[in-house]
């Protein structure tokens, strides 16, 4: 299953591409931008040090902690048993897609706070209720989900925080959507990927038209869930490019 979005970064403007654009796929690592949303929105104290740890309480009860193995950023686990800025977590979160670090901020606030995120941004689909490796409410029905409509929405929601998109513009895996542009176009975005699902979501800037908005997810047996060597990132990668292509065209209606 492919969804494809595409829509002008300008205003409130419709997509001017959509296929299967509402279809629900695992969330995966795309839920750290709502988390980070909500994280700054609400006031955390970004300075503040706090102690990094991996227990957490799960939606269902009972705790459950992250596995270092399924991590793809080792700094927080290095970290471990000591205290850390939480400035420097959020960062970790997004730019190397930190499992860790996404528990740990969202113990800093708190799922109705994510949840008010998605509201905002107009997403009608999209709910991330639970935390990373939170398998007992996974289990209990509990699960992340997104459609590519309701990241491009997200992303959108962020037009009036440029910090929070200077942070997906520092992101570390240059793949997915980055890898499908020219050496050097200036892109903020955030992928994910879980065996079985690839999904990225960016707002692209070209130095010869105005921004655009793209978000790709893809569930199916390509995805293999390495970070950077998936093929279905390089399937991502030819979506991009192809949109690439066709930038003059996305233009408002």
């Amino acid at each position: 299953m492919l969804s494809v979005v595409v829509a002008p970064w300008a205003g409130q403007a419709e997509p001017v591409f959509a296929r299967r654009p509402d279809e629900l796929h695992d969330a995966a690592s795309t839920m750290k931008v709502a988390v980070l949303a909500a994280l700054v929105r609400g006031g955390a104290d970004l300075d503040a040090q706090i102690p990094v740890v991996n227990r957490f309480e799960s939606v269902v009860g009972g705790e459950f902690g992250n596995d270092p193995a399924w991590d793809s950023d080792p700094l927080p686990w290095e970290l471990l048993g000591t205290r850390a800025p939480l400035r420097l977590l959020a960062e970790r979160m997004i730019t190397h897609s930190s499992n860790l670090a996404t528990n740990l901020c969202l113990a800093r606030t708190d799922q109705q706070a994510v949840a008010e995120v998605w509201r905002r941004a107009g997403a009608t689909r999209s709910a991330t209720p639970r935390g990373i490796e939170d398998y007992a409410a996974r289990e209990a029905g509990v699960h992340n989900r997104v459609s590519a409509r309701d990241l491009v929405r997200l992303l959108r929601s962020l037009a009036d925080e440029p910090e929070l998109l200077a942070v997906l513009e520092r992101n570390d895996f240059r793949v997915d959507l980055a890898a499908g542009l020219p050496p050097g176009t200036r892109i903020a975005f955030k992928n994910g990927w879980v065996a079985g699902s690839r999904h990225c979501v960016g707002l692209v800037h070209p130095p010869d038209c105005p921004p655009y908005l793209l978000a790709v997810c893809y569930t199916g047996p390509l995805a293999d869930g390495s970070d950077r060597t998936d093929p279905a990132a390089r399937l991502l990668a030819r979506v991009s490019a192809a949109v690439w292509e066709r930038r003059a065209l996305i233009t408002p209606a």
